[in-house]
C-alpha cells in the first residue's frame, strides 16, 4: 500500500503544477478553459499541498 499513497501524491503534485501553470498562462502550459484564470493558481497550490501530505503519509505508512 505504500506505493499507492506515493503514486497518488505524485499525481496530485503534477496535476496541481499543471493547474498553476495554466492559471499563470505560462507559454508551455496546455490551453484550456483554465488559462489565465487566477482561481486555478489557488486550486493548484492547494492540490500540490495535498499531494505532498499524501506522499509523506504514504512514505511513513510503509515503514
Amino acid at each position: 500500500m505504500r506505493w499507492v499513497g506515493s503514486a497518488l501524491g505524485v499525481l496530485a503534485i503534477l496535476a496541481g503544477a499543471v493547474w498553476i501553470a495554466q492559471g499563470l498562462n505560462l507559454p508551455f502550459a496546455p490551453r484550456s478553459f483554465m488559462t489565465s484564470d487566477r482561481a486555478w493558481i489557488v486550486i493548484g497550490a492547494i492540490t500540490v499541498l495535498i499531494g505532498v501530505v499524501v506522499l509523506q503519509w504514504g512514505r511513513r505508512r510503509g515503514r
